[in-house]
């Protein structure tokens, strides 16, 4: 390179003989899934709770063991959660959701159907799956309640000490 750059206006000069960056294929595109009712189908997972979600083109409606996210769901820190993928994917009331939950409570179930949906999302539309992933949503929280040990009163709370 023999070429000097003295200005600002030579550096826009510098690039244009150079090649231009291999364009090799992006992330491969993965293939839609769904069954032949047209749902997409996949299983979430947090603390003790397991999740079955089923996605389907829709209203929004949202149905956690045959009752509606409201009465399941009483807070609305909990219904926030479980639409956290449709808000960052801006898939705002365009699916139906069906859910069946067994195990954990009610917080855990919550982060089970959320990451459920995201998985659920990301088979029924592939292009999403960057977006879901970068939240986090995919990857499944396997923070749980460590065991308690013998001879201590909890996991890891000791018995309160006494002298005498």
């Amino acid at each position: 390179m023999s070429e000097t750059v003295e200005t600002l206006a030579d550096l826009n000069t510098l690039g244009t003989d150079a090649p231009a960056a291999p364009t090799g294929p992006a992330a491969p595109i993965r293939e839609k899934e769904v069954d032949a009712q047209g749902r997409s189908y996949a299983t979430g997972r947090r603390k003790d709770a397991v999740a079955r979600v089923w996605l389907k083109p829709g209203t929004g409606k949202i149905t956690v063991n045959g009752r509606d996210q409201e009465v399941y769901f009483a807070r609305p820190t909990l219904r926030l959660v479980i639409n956290q993928p449709f808000t960052v994917t801006e898939r705002v009331e365009q699916y139906d959701i069906v859910a069946t939950v067994k195990g954990g409570g009610l917080s855990g179930q919550a982060g089970a159907v959320k990451h459920g949906i995201a998985q659920a999302l990301s088979k029924f539309e592939p292009a999403l799956r960057s977006a879901v992933k970068a939240e986090g949503f995919l990857t499944r929280d396997s923070r749980v309640v460590e065991r308690k040990k013998y001879g201590k009163a909890k996991a890891r709370k000791s018995f309160q000490f006494s002298k005498r």
